[in-house]
């Protein structure tokens, strides 16, 4: 038996939408079982439409904040998850036992640049929360969690 949970890093380019909303997934979702953290290769500001997304689903991560991969604790890592083509490519090497996968959402920001309103811009938003919702038990069950049928709902 495991004397700590698995330690989970989601990393993106600018920490600031899915790679947040991946770790405000994680921990509702496998709070009691995993750890999780997100960073990102050159973090910016807290995007306010995944806050007010993921939000809308009943997860706070209002609180959070764009770090560094430093902040993470990158040694003590079992999993790194990069959520994004940019973090894969620029990915840099973990010391230890971390394994790296690459789980890609599309980049809402970047899709909802073009939209005529809010609403549609806050629709792409929610597409790509509800995506990484549903990858997650996947995603976890490379540290040996195994998702529950209920959490998907």
């Amino acid at each position: 038996m495991s004397k700590t949970r698995p330690r989970i890093l989601f990393l993106c380019t600018g920490n600031s939408c899915r790679s947040q909303m991946a770790e405000g997934w994680a921990r509702h979702l496998f709070g009691s079982e995993i750890d999780a953290c997100s960073a990102g290769t050159a973090p910016q500001e807290l995007n306010t439409r995944a806050v007010e997304v993921m939000s809308e689903a009943g997860v706070d991560i209002s609180g959070h904040a764009s770090k560094m991969i430093d902040a993470c604790d990158p040694p003590s890592l079992d999993l790194v998850v990069t959520v994004c083509g940019h973090a894969r490519e620029q990915c840099p090497v973990f010391q230890g036992d971390a394994r790296v996968i690459h789980r890609g959402f599309d980049d809402p920001p970047a899709l909802a640049a073009d939209a005529e309103t809010n609403e549609d811009a806050l629709a792409i938003f929610r597409r790509v929360r509800d995506e990484i919702r549903d990858a997650m038990a996947e995603i976890v069950s490379h540290v040996g969690v195994t998702g529950s049928a209920e959490r998907g709902s």
